[in-house]
């Protein structure tokens, strides 16, 4: 079972490999963190901007405020 669909869009700190971009994609969608990060590498053997896309991302998207033992 998936989380509840949060309000806004922030970058997931407690299960973060890089940044967190993906993790927190995947909460705001209610779909799977490793489903989404899989799609993603997947989608880099294509041409486009995924990585300036993640990049952005990183850098627009707020940390979320969540404390440690939620």
């Amino acid at each position: 079972m998936t989380a509840p669909m949060s309000r806004r869009l922030t970058r997931d700190t407690r299960h973060k490999v890089i940044a967190g971009v993906c993790s927190g994609l995947a909460r705001r969608l209610g779909i799977s963190r490793n489903g989404l990060r899989l799609a993603f590498v997947i989608s880099c053997v294509l041409p486009g901007p995924q990585f300036i896309a993640y990049l952005v991302l990183w850098v627009i998207m707020p940390a979320d405020d969540r404390p440690e033992s939620w």
